[in-house]
């Protein structure tokens, strides 16, 4: 019994002496630092977008064209070698810092898309005339206060947006745009419809809200492929007769304008299918207008008791 407890005791004290081995496991907030840093390393060496075969590396095929995405980057300047990929058919540029755009944009003579939307641009360069394979082009939300002549020259455009910029026209050159079947100037400084708008006979959609416009030309007519026509949040006092010949549209927004009266010929827009609230929903958009009476009494019957009105006038 004496040796028993003996041996009992000499374990105890070689547990209090021997050192003991603490296992440290790692915590939330080493594990996210290491996470931080191992992004942040990761991330140093993806920026260092130094040469062109660099670049091509972040290249992906899309619907069979060569697509670099070098979006929300943080960049004031493009990569210089970046204007050696000539083989790119689509570029995306946007949420960057970027003010200018190189004349060396003129060697993508590949491209049918430049997503350049979300950037400090002032200006576009001329040189943007030679990408005559261009199709696409996304340019809203920058500080451009012109559009180059040069831009008529891309005459395969089919979709252009130019939203939210500081525009107050268009150069005549673009009447080349044939193509165009998506345009939109919503979110500028425009106070007429640009008269080489109306040689776009391809137009379905144009979206002109909030501008200054004071009224809509008789030209507008010509574009009688147009299903929709967005000209809310402007200082229009008048609708031309001639807007009632554009009987393929399918959503007319005139909402927050100074309309006091419409034409009597408005009930010929039979695709109108109802009075519509919801900015992007399809049919007539007017009730926030100073209509005069008995117009605004006859809207709350409805797109059928106002066309039923207009016949009987």
């Amino acid at each position: 019994m004496f040796l028993l407890r003996q041996n009992i005791a000499q374990q105890q004290s070689h547990r209090d002496v021997a050192p003991r081995i603490r296992t440290t496991w790692p915590t939330k907030t080493s594990t996210s630092d290491n996470v931080k840093w191992q992004k942040r390393y990761k991330g140093s060496r993806e920026e260092n977008l130094s040469s062109a075969d660099r670049l091509r590396k972040h290249a992906t095929v899309h619907f069979g064209f060569i697509t670099l995405s070098l979006s929300m980057r943080g960049l004031e300047k493009a990569p210089a070698d970046l204007w050696e990929l000539h083989e790119l058919g689509k570029l995306n540029l946007s949420l960057n810092y970027l003010y200018s755009l190189p004349s060396t944009l003129g060697n993508l003579k590949n491209l049918v898309l430049l997503n350049i939307w979300g950037n400090e641009l002032e200006s576009l360069p001329p040189e943007i005339g030679l990408l005559q394979n261009l199709k696409v082009l996304f340019a809203y939300c920058n500080h451009l206060t012109e559009v180059p002549e040069e831009l008529g020259y891309c005459t395969k455009l089919e979709v252009l947006s130019l939203a939210n910029n500081k525009l107050t026209g268009l150069p005549g050159s673009l009447v080349s745009m044939h193509k165009l079947t998506k345009l939109n100037l919503s979110h500028n400084c425009i106070s007429h419809i640009p008269t080489c708008i109306y040689a776009m006979k391809g137009l379905v959609f144009l979206h002109m809200a909030y501008n200054v416009l004071k009224n809509i030309a008789n030209q507008i007519q010509e574009l009688a492929n147009l299903r929709i026509l967005i000209v809310e949040g402007n200082n229009i006092h008048t609708l031309p007769q001639t807007l009632c010949h554009l009987t393929d549209l399918e959503l007319l927004n005139v909402d927050f304008n100074d309309l006091q009266s419409i034409p009597v010929e408005l009930y010929m827009l039979k695709n109108l299918k109802r009075l519509a609230c919801h900015p992007l929903d399809k049919g007539l958009h007017i009730v926030n207008n100073p209509l005069l009476k008995p117009l605004q009494e006859v809207l709350q019957g409805g797109l059928n008791a106002l066309y039923g009105y207009l016949k009987c006038v």
